[in-house]
């Protein structure tokens, strides 16, 4: 078996390697600290499944994703995050995902989620899996931030952890005038007037 661990901090990988070498010891784990390293294994090997952090450096996981599922890539992918279920789960499952784990989840947890994957099926707790059910449709209804679009979403969480415009645009590689144009459409999608509520919006909805 093959499994490709990809995230942008040494410790997280080398701990999740571990932890999967543990379970699997006969498995091939390989890493990759960002999305060009990613988008080249998975173009030149074939995995049994792939662990994919949603918050590393430059592109994100999520485009990471989408791109790996455009470019034919049907390994099943589990994404990690240090964030809520409620803000990414349903996500990345519609970017192609098949499971979604949160980085403070139990180590007994992920490997239950990776056998769900490696199984065809889909994976989120059990917490998130039964508020689907008394709430169809809720989270996405009621959660302003649920319109945004991946890329929105990624200046919003930069924007309100306090970079400004070009800072931003550095950062993901974009012209400053195209994260101006971002940064418009959030604030009127959230209904917003500045950074300062941006940032309140973000911090009350656990988003930084």
């Amino acid at each position: 078996m093959k499994i490709l661990v990809a995230d942008d901090h040494a410790i997280v990988r080398k701990g999740l390697v571990q932890l999967l070498l543990e379970q699997y010891p006969q498995a091939e784990v390989c890493e990759a600290t960002n999305s060009n390293e990613v988008l080249e294994q998975v173009s030149r090997e074939t995995w049994d499944a792939i662990l994919l952090d949603i918050s590393m450096r430059g592109r994100d996981g999520i485009d990471t994703l989408k791109q790996m599922r455009s470019d034919g890539v049907t390994a099943p992918i589990l994404m990690l995050s240090a964030q809520s279920e409620d803000q990414y789960a349903l996500r990345v499952l519609k970017a192609g995902a098949s499971g979604f784990l949160s980085k403070e989840s139990a180590p007994d947890e992920l490997l239950v989620a990776l056998k769900k994957i490696l199984a065809g099926k889909k994976y989120v707790s059990s917490k998130f899996a039964e508020r689907l059910l008394e709430m169809p449709g809720s989270l996405e209804t009621h959660q302003s931030h649920a319109q945004l679009s991946d890329r929105e979403m990624q200046v919003l969480k930069l924007m309100a952890a306090g970079r400004t415009v070009s800072q931003v645009a550095e950062e993901i590689s974009l012209s400053i005038n195209t994260i101006s144009t971002y940064r418009a459409r959030i604030l009127e999608k959230l209904r917003l007037q500045n950074n300062s509520e941006l940032t309140r919006y973000a911090l009350d909805n656990g988003l930084v």
